[in-house]
């Protein structure tokens, strides 16, 4: 048996496996094609869980995400225990774990429902008042013991052993929701031959046609229209169909999230296959078909188990062919109530009675209710409901007052009405509009290139929606640049019709009562609490929001929002629009950390990236380093060097005959078009217009504030033409920062912007014997002085492949940047390594590169300098064209502070004992003896051994430096107060002459 309360004959899946599980190391029977919920329901389970604040005994609310109480850990294995899983959404499968949530010791008993008693206590809003006294207490007991309680489940505490993907996919018509509305819509678009993407978060398209047993459309009934219409879109080449696929964000320029759930339903997931696959769809059109979502009514104790929406009793019962009760309850404000009773009714369910909020409604289904003989009370309102851990009977009284009357039953359905999912709608930023007559929030102003249609756009009746769908899915498809094409469009035989329905609190909840009449499940949120907001000077609903916590749970408030709005709104006297409407962010339902990680976790959490050199370095015994993603050659030891000494051997061979280095990480970027000139002049400091081509010139780039923001060598390949180069942990940002100038400040501009980092491997040969080392590979480059002077560029060969050979130098040596294609990397370096050897050469580091560029006084952006610096403050004043009227941070550097006197500048320290080397970041002062906390007025950025020039040497900012050359200032330390004394930058060959070799 596949439990007690499952209904023969019943559902869509009567024929199915049996699937065993437990829940709460309890074994119960299933069916394959069951949800963990309705699984429980078929064996008579609704407790399945605690609220968060009171500990309340919860039962299954709904049939789907919007679900708040029905939160499991299922668990796998003690490496797959997953909190917080809806059981609602969670399919079944053989030998599932399901294990309740936030109780302590057991489900039934749960010691924290003393919250419950305490209540008057822990009013909305306590936790602003409380905990305040006394202060010492915050830290040693309130703040444990909050954080102790906070959240719902308990995190794993493994590693997760399943593995995630993510996908990238564009498409001409995205549809989200795979109900009528959007299969409608996504057959008129796909007819066209469009590409088109439909995704559900469902296992089974259909949306509500899974419980309207009265739609029939082509003949067919309305479920096995949609299985038979989304068989034929699956079919087509142009489509593609996402079970499972819930669409959780809407971005910018149609930029769509969607999580798939791909093994989550399967007992033995292959390890082949991933958990969840993350779907990033960039789509011309979208078409959003995400339904509505019932309202449940408020009314008092309305969270006892068994207590839940009609239309999830009603999904239970025609998709899962499970009754939730023997002996039902129904309170409404909604004809879609009736049809619920109806069908149970129908199953052989006893209905008790029904008690509907209105006065004299009429229409089909209540005569049908009648017909059944099913008593209906109008005018009445479900004023309390009995029981603890399961509703036992529900309080009807005239909704105006008197006689009360009590019904037994074991189950309570209730509808509110049906409130507009515009969830994914207002993400893309669009605005809501409130339709007076029905009371509800529909798209109002589209901010992208989408179109609501069926229940989320506030459409009534089943003909509409297919009408509306269809003809919006050919529209968006027309629109993505199809051709009109003859097509079908489904036909509407059969339909049901619902009324508009409630918000807010029903009669017994009112103002003038303290009862708990919950708007919020998850965050026991009270018909009381929303009105105690609102007394306590809260205005906005974003303020009533934050003072209840309202909405704010794991369900966003799908369920509350609107009722919670609404209270305000009657308490406040003001109309619902006036009040507002809180904001719907992304995500839509909770998404793993897993899914949105995908591979980017362990050796892939940051890729690494590696030069072609890389395995000639490795095989040469290199030890690296880390320079954002690339692993780099930081020095080269040979048998029985620690790191000092190899270093010092590799900066004196660069001195004295030459050295190797992989540069093959800086950031390279092609600037080439008609206005690359203009465009570079705007973006650096330095003029371009009359650089000739072949030439190079080192430049800036700042920020709009005037602060150094990167720097480089460029090279004029050509008129329209520059080879950029830029810091290696810069070239992302730099990219990103000319790409977003060109297309936000400089659309005007005809240029294109290519990352070429990858594409070149770069080879520096420094050192007096360097052109020696290359001449004799190079074709087609006249290497002499005069030719090739330095800063310049040439193209040719290098052993026979293309060259960009740079006369440039980061040492102050004669120096060559040779760049080749990658693939070609290795290649040319071991040519170049073998005429080196003939030299004397050696490879050097980054370590050693460090160390050469310091002696020399050049900078390292992000190191040199911290993000208040500029090119004055650098010493750079002569990189900033004078007679530039425009570049970006022009104007910041005229800022007063910016030219200010006293601000920190580059300097150069030396130690009066030449043999102490100083620590990167250390603190400067003016006077050691000063009490504490002493006035710093600069710190080493730099700070290295240099061999060469036999002593230690460090480039630092100090307040006012260049004033300050010869004078002695200190750097306080754990072991003792080092003197320095403020020289120049240049350590060594002051004159420049050796770049001349």
């Amino acid at each position: 048996m596949s439990g007690a309360f499952r209904i023969p004959g019943a559902g869509r899946f009567s024929q199915a496996k049996t699937a065993r599980f437990s829940f709460d190391g309890r074994s119960y029977a299933g069916i394959e094609g069951d949800t963990l919920a309705s699984a429980l329901l078929a064996n008579g389970v609704h407790l399945v869980g605690r609220s968060f604040k009171y500990h309340r005994p919860r039962g299954i609310l709904s049939a789907g995400a919007e679900e708040p109480n029905a939160l499991v850990e299922i668990r796998r294995d003690a490496a797959r225990k997953t909190p917080n899983v809806r059981a609602t959404v969670q399919e079944l499968y053989d030998g599932l774990d399901g294990q309740s949530q936030n109780r302590w010791p057991s489900l039934s008993f749960d010691l924290g429902a003393v919250s419950d008693i305490a209540s008057p206590l822990l009013s909305a809003g306590f936790y602003y008042k409380t905990f305040m006294w006394p202060k010492a207490a915050w830290k040693r007991l309130y703040e444990p013991k909050i954080r102790a309680a906070a959240g719902l489940g308990v995190s794993p505490d493994q590693p997760d052993p399943d593995h995630y993907s993510s996908r990238y996919a564009h498409c001409d018509v995205l549809v989200l929701g795979g109900g009528a509305a959007g299969i409608a819509a996504a057959l008129a678009a796909a007819e066209t031959g469009v590409r088109v993407i439909l995704a559900d978060e469902q296992a089974e398209f259909g949306g509500s046609l899974r419980f309207e047993s009265g739609a029939k459309i082509d003949g067919q009934d309305g479920f096995a229209w949609a299985q038979a219409a989304v068989a034929k879109l699956a079919a087509m080449d142009n489509v593609r169909v996402l079970s499972r696929t819930t669409a959780f964000g809407y971005y910018a320029q149609n930029f769509v999230g969607l999580v798939e759930r791909v093994s989550e339903h399967l007992r033995t997931p292959g390890h082949d296959l991933a958990r969840e696959r993350l779907w990033q769809v960039r789509a011309k059109r979208v078409v959003l078909a995400s339904g509505a979502i019932e309202r449940h009514m408020v009314f008092a104790d309305n969270d006892r188990p068994g207590i839940m929406l009609a239309g999830a009793a009603r999904t239970y019962l025609n998709h899962y062919g499970v009754a939730v009760g023997r002996n039902v309850g129904v309170y409404t404000a909604n004809d879609s109530a009736y049809a619920a009773a109806i069908d149970l009714k129908k199953a052989g369910v006893n209905v008790a009675a029904i008690v509907d909020l209105r006065d004299n409604p009429t229409g089909p289904v209540i005569d049908e209710a009648r017909a059944l003989g099913i008593e209906i009370n109008f005018g009445r309102a479900v004023i309390r409901a009995g029981g603890k851990l399961r509703v036992s009977s529900m309080t009807v009284q005239p909704k105006n007052g008197g006689g009360e009357r009590t019904i037994a039953v074991d189950a309570i359905l209730m509808s509110a009405g049906w409130t507009p999912s515009v969830h994914l709608f207002s993400q893309s930023r669009g605005k809501v509009a409130f339709n007076d007559e029905t009371k509800r929030f529909v798209p109002g102003t589209y901010a992208q290139d989408c179109v609501s249609v069926g229940a989320c756009n506030g459409t009534d009746g089943l003909s509409a929606t297919v009408d509306e769908a269809y003809a919006a899915g050919a529209k968006a498809a027309k629109d993505a640049g199809a051709k009109a094409a003859k097509s079908s469009k489904p036909k509407v035989d059969a339909s049901e019709s619902w009324s508009r329905g409630m918000l807010g609190a029903a009669a017994g909840a009112g103002p003038d009562t303290t009862v708990k009449a919950f708007v919020d499940f998850q965050n026991d949120v009270t018909a009381k609490d929303i009105r105690q907001a609102v007394h306590e000077g809260m205005r906005s609903i974003e303020h009533v929001k934050r003072f209840t916590t309202n909405g704010m749970a794991t369900d966003q408030g799908k369920t509350s929002n609107m009722h919670g709005l609404a209270i305000a709104a009657e308490t406040l006297g003001k109309p619902i629009p006036e009040v507002g409407l809180t904001t719907f962010r992304a995500p839509y339902t909770p998404v793993t950390f897993g899914a949105i990680v995908s591979h980017a976790r362990g050796p892939l959490f940051d890729p690494t990236r590696r030069t072609a050199i890389h395995p000639w370095a490795e095989a040469q015994g290199a030890v690296f380093e880390d320079v954002g993603q690339w692993k780099r050659a930081w020095y080269f030891p040979k048998a029985g060097e620690d790191m000092h000494a190899a270093v010092d051997r590799e900066c004196v061979a660069v001195r004295k005959t030459a050295g190797l280095f992989d540069a093959s990480t800086l950031g390279k970027i092609e600037v080439v078009g008609p206005d690359a000139a203009k465009f570079m002049e705007l973006l650096y400091t330095n003029p371009w217009e009359k650089l000739e081509p072949g030439r190079c010139r080192y430049g800036i780039m700042l920020r709009e504030d005037g602060f150094i923001y990167d720097d480089g060598v460029v090279g004029r390949l050509a008129p329209d033409r520059f080879h950029v180069t830029t810091t290696t942990g810069g070239a992302p940002r730099v990219m990103n920062h000319m790409e977003d100038y060109l297309q936000t400040e400089f659309p005007h501009l005809n240029v294109w912007l290519t990352s070429i980092t990858e594409q070149w491997a770069v080879i520096a040969v420094q050192g007096p014997k360097s052109r020696d080392i290359i001449a004799p590979l190079v074709d087609g480059i006249d290497m002499s002085d005069e030719a090739l002077p330095h800063m310049s560029v040439r193209e040719g060969k290098i052993c026979g492949v293309p060259t960009r050979l740079f006369r440039m130098s980061f040492t102050g040596e004669r120096g060559f940047e040779v760049n080749v294609p990658a693939d070609y990397g290795q290649a040319v370096w071991e040519a170049l390594w073998a005429e080196g050897q003939k030299h004397g050469a050696a490879a050097y580091g980054t370590e050693a590169m460090h160390v050469l560029r310091a002696e020399k006084g050049y900078i390292i952006v992000g190191q040199d300098t911290d993000g208040t610096v500029t090119p004055s403050d650098a010493g750079l004043d002569w990189a900033v064209g004078k007679k530039k009227t425009d570049f970006v941070g022009i104007r910041g550097l005229t800022r007063p502070d910016l030219v200010a006197k006293g601000r920190k500048q580059l300097v150069g320290l030396k130690t009066r004992d030449p043999k102490v080397v100083l620590e990167e970041g250390a603190q400067i002062v003016e006077d050691p003896k000063q009490a504490i906390p002493m006035k710093m007025i600069g710190h080493v950025s730099s700070s290295y051994w240099s061999e060469n020039c036999g002593r230690s040497i460090a480039l630092a900012l100090v307040a006012g430096g260049r004033d300050r050359m010869g004078e002695t200032l200190y750097v306080p330390m754990p072991n003792g107060v080092i003197e320095v004394e403020v020289t120049g930058m240049v350590f060594f060959d002051e004159t420049g002459g050796r770049l001349n070799g």
